[in-house]
């Protein structure tokens, strides 16, 4: 029956982190109007899947014990009582936040909930100490960074696409998109279409069709087309990432409690990827909407600048083994894109940093509410 309860709350955690992290690595291919929304979250998922089964090929490196060291008494960390409810915290923490559209960080949710459980199972608060070194600093330190260094290389990437002769395109829109030849000549006040002689043509679309184009050459490819590509290559750098690094860090609720003996290591992490999968596929369109169209208007090389910014720092961190929330490193890099170039909507933004700073103590409140349940229970 624990166990039972265990995997569940785990594929839960899981599902929610799919649905809340699957789709940030390319919500600026989304939001610049690159890629559709269903091809934005295919691609999303293909990266997200192939760092899943990274981490299962290297499951017997990246399956640590659950990193609760130093929050609380190291004899609790394979209590099947604080498993549960950590992740049972840190499910409803991320999934409200995802009901309402608003992206914020696993890892600081499962945080929140070893810190209530702390409160109630250790009279020790010596452990508080990691928690503001580890995880409050960054929490405050990587969107400041990827806002300065989004802006800065926004500044650096226009002037050198001025000074490489590279114009902007921008198209007229109304009604339906669908590409029209049409002869010029008028009649009336009406424009008449023409046959398909191949003479001047415009497109009439939706604004959602309407998409900036840059017109130039760089080394030898299509402005646009290198744009696009590298902006591509960026988001599922971080997708790929983001899964790499969480797969094993949820499947390790299991791996803590001894659940890997039953069916084996690798099955563990298959079943995170699994739910992180259902999770991206199911309800990833609230919060994709939010970090695409929300925070501020995007067109592509901005899309690229913000994307370029989140995936150095992201593999730069997880290098240095720097524990930065991917979270706060996308929105913060959108954010700043959104305050160079005058467009950020600050409502928005207000809601995201708002939800950010309620996520570890939920998640706390929660952890601490699950775990004496189960204690009083079992008891």
């Amino acid at each position: 029956m624990t166990l039972a309860l265990l995997i569940l709350a785990v594929f839960w955690l899981a599902y929610s982190n799919g649905a809340n992290d699957n789709f940030k690595g390319v919500a600026t291919l989304y939001g610049s109007g690159t890629l559709s929304f269903r091809s934005a979250l295919s691609w999303a998922m293909a990266a997200t899947i192939a760092g899943s089964v990274l981490s299962i090929a290297l499951a017997g490196s990246l399956a640590k014990s659950f990193s609760g060291t130093g929050l609380v008494p190291p004899e609790l960390l394979q209590s099947s009582s604080l498993l549960i409810a950590v992740a049972a915290a840190g499910a409803i923490t991320i999934l409200l936040a995802t009901v309402l559209g608003m992206p914020t960080s696993t890892t600081h949710a499962l945080t929140g909930a070893l810190a209530g459980i702390a409160v109630i199972a250790s009279p020790d608060r010596s452990g508080f100490s990691k928690l503001v070194s580890e995880f409050f600093v960054p929490l405050l330190v990587s969107p400041l960074i990827a806002i300065i260094g989004a802006s800065l290389l926004y500044f650096v990437l226009h002037r050198l696409r001025v000074a490489r002769g590279i114009t902007r395109e921008t198209c007229v829109c109304v009604g339906q998109c669908a590409p029209v030849p049409v002869d010029l000549s008028m009649d009336g006040v009406t424009l008449m279409a023409a046959p398909t002689d191949g003479g001047p043509s415009f497109m009439v679309g939706s604004r959602d069709d309407c998409v900036e184009r840059y017109d130039g050459r760089v080394v030898g490819i299509g402005a646009q087309a290198a744009v696009d590509g590298i902006h591509t290559l960026s988001g599922l750098a971080v997708c790929f990432a983001r899964a790499v690094n969480d797969t094993p860090k949820i499947a390790a609720l299991l791996l803590a409690a001894g659940a890997a003996g039953a069916v084996g290591v690798g099955w563990k992490l298959g079943l995170v990827a699994v739910a992180m999968a259902l999770g991206g596929i199911v309800s990833a369109r609230k919060v994709a909407e939010t970090m695409s169209n929300r925070i501020t208007d995007l067109n592509p090389g901005q899309g690229l600048t913000s994307s370029l910014v989140t995936a150095f720092l992201v593999l730069v961190a997880s290098r240095l083994g720097v524990p930065v929330s991917t979270t706060h490193v996308s929105c913060g890099s959108i954010f700043g894109i959104g305050m160079v170039s005058g467009t950020a909507r600050w409502k928005t933004i207000g809601q995201i940093l708002l939800t950010w700073m309620t996520t570890l103590p939920m998640g706390a409140v929660l952890g601490a509410g699950v775990y004496w349940s189960l204690t009083q229970f079992r008891g």
